[in-house]
């Protein structure tokens, strides 16, 4: 347990209320030693937990703010140590006042994090559910939220834990036979049991490594990358979308020379759109690299607008299709005709060439037409499942790193159990996956890359 008492402001700047988090050994004292009840007689330590006493902070004898304290006593409370939550009024003044006194009677600076960190290593979570409460400070949509909920109330680690626990029951068993070596006909492991073990949990394991592609887009947004040749209208598309004036917009060729990313959230699905160069024929360098990073682009997504001029619809399509249909095989492609309010028969434009899983519409992104009806094809493109707090989706890397490296050693194991392996080759092989599955609950990670994971968290968290 930690011997130091940390203090932190909870609460973000311009609020009416404030609240600074106080944990540690400590906590009690120190708070009492700032702050009178104003019931007489009445004494912060020998309150009881999960109370709120009213009273007054006071920097000797004057009264810094009125305040309420809550009251936490270990092992019971949000890190698993003795903790106080101060709150009083928003100013940023008395909010730093308030961490000055405590700091004076003994407390330090919380790092970013280190109250959760603090839970993780008082066992009051484990290191996916401490991660999921930076995902839940973070949720921008409904699906993030159920995600990051889930996640922290443990669904995942519960999963994790079945698979963890069986396959310790089975490598504990092959590693007995090895113990009894002389005795050739003891098996304490049923290899068909094993057999059928591995295979299903291979299929678990498959499953959350394969959900991760819906995890990554729900959490970071649905990649859509707007390409098409210069002035098609994509700058200006970008700006409809995101209902902001992101990218510069001009009849110039060749304006936007670099990649423009922003988010916006669409009927619950957040998408992440890329403004890219406009791709055509130059010999201007910085353009040449920003084509370039078109392509790049182009690559990363899982949905394209293809933006195309109407008014010049079939030299664009004609000079760009061997260029862009081959890199959007696999991908949700959209043709975005632009510009319909100055074609006069947009019938006489043919889409009907491409493939039929390719979506065409006529837009007019200057002035507003038919964006609701192509936001509808986003959504359709999307495809994410409807998410509820009960499912188990994975949307982590670090998460996905581990699940990939104990899916290949599940393999293994199933490929030594065909091939009649020593018990031992294939023990290796179930604790590697045991290994890996550890690691994602926190159990064998390093100090390393718990630093690199609560140092992204915000401070008071």
């Amino acid at each position: 347990m930690n011997q130091d008492t940390i203090c932190a402001i909870a609460t973000g700047q311009g609020g009416a209320i404030g609240c600074i988090r106080v944990s540690g050994p400590e906590a009690i004292g120190i708070t009492s030693r700032i702050f009178i009840p104003a019931m007489a007689g009445k004494r912060l330590e020998k309150s009881k937990p999960y109370t709120l006493t009213f009273g007054c902070v006071y920097n000797d004898t004057e009264i810094v703010d009125e305040v309420l304290v809550s009251l936490f006593r270990a092992p019971h409370s949000y890190t698993g140590e003795n903790s106080t939550e101060i709150t009083c009024h928003g100013s940023n003044y008395i909010l730093q006042k308030i961490l000055q006194l405590l700091i004076k009677n003994g407390c330090r600076m919380a790092k970013p994090g280190e109250y959760t960190q603090r839970a993780f290593l008082n066992g009051k979570m484990d290191l996916s559910q401490a991660e999921a409460v930076a995902d839940l400070i973070a949720s921008s949509s409904a699906a993030t939220h159920r995600l990051a909920m889930s996640q922290m109330r443990g669904g995942f680690s519960k999963e994790l834990t079945s698979l963890r626990d069986q396959l310790l029951r089975f490598t504990s068993l092959i590693e007995l036979e090895l113990d009894f070596s002389d005795h050739e006909e003891l098996e304490f492991a049923d290899r068909a049991e094993l057999c059928r073990l591995a295979d299903d949990i291979e299929r678990v394991i498959s499953q959350l490594v394969h959900s991760f592609s819906v995890g990554n887009a729900i959490k970071n947004g649905v990649p859509v990358a707007i390409i098409g040749e210069t002035n098609a209208g994509k700058s200006t598309l970008l700006n409809v979308l995101l209902n902001e004036e992101k990218a510069i917009v001009s009849d110039i060729h060749g304006t936007t020379r670099d990649v423009i990313e922003d988010t916006v959230n669409i009927d619950g699905i957040t998408f992440r759109f890329i403004d890219t160069a406009g791709i055509r024929e130059t010999n201007d360098t910085i353009e040449s690299l920003g084509i370039e990073r078109t392509f790049q682009k182009l690559d990363q997504a899982e949905i394209v607008l293809w933006m195309i001029d109407a008014t010049d619809a079939s030299s664009q399509i004609v000079q760009l299709s061997e260029q862009i249909l081959p890199r959007c095989e696999g991908k949700q492609l959209i043709l975005v005709l632009n510009k319909a309010d100055l074609v006069q028969d947009t019938s006489s434009i043919a889409t009907t060439d491409f493939p039929k899983n390719v979506k065409s519409i006529f837009i007019s992104a200057k002035r507003r037409t038919n964006i609701d009806e192509l936001q509808q094809i986003l959504i359709a493109a999307a495809n994410l499942p409807t998410v509820t707090q009960n499912d188990i989706i994975v949307t982590n890397i670090r998460h996905y790193e581990a699940l990939t490296h104990a899916l290949e050693a599940i393999q293994r194991v199933q490929q030594g159990l065909a091939n009649n392996l020593s018990g031992d080759f294939v023990s290796q092989d179930i604790r590697e996956c045991i290994f890996h599955l550890s690691d994602i609950a926190g159990e064998v990670t390093n100090d390393m890359v718990l630093q690199n994971i609560f140092q992204h968290f915000c401070i008071g968290k």
